[in-house]
């Protein structure tokens, strides 16, 4: 049993948008500006999205962990 491509992509889109507003949140705590925020996060959703995907994809090649459903 492995996870789908499509759902390994849905899974790093919903975790990006979560992820991202705790990144701006955080951001903004510290520097206290919103441009400064808003290019934090911008950056950091293009290369922490590529890096879940690849990261999802190398585990889903793998049978450790995962339940095999029988009937």
């Amino acid at each position: 049993m492995s996870a789908s491509r499509k759902r390994s992509l849905v899974k790093t889109l919903t975790w990006r948008v979560l992820a991202t507003a705790d990144t701006f949140v955080i951001a903004y705590l510290i520097t206290g500006e919103f441009t400064v925020a808003t290019s934090i996060a911008g950056l950091e959703v293009m290369t922490k999205m590529v890096l879940y995907y690849l990261h999802e994809r190398g585990w889903s090649s793998f049978e450790w962990g995962q339940d095999e459903i029988t009937d």
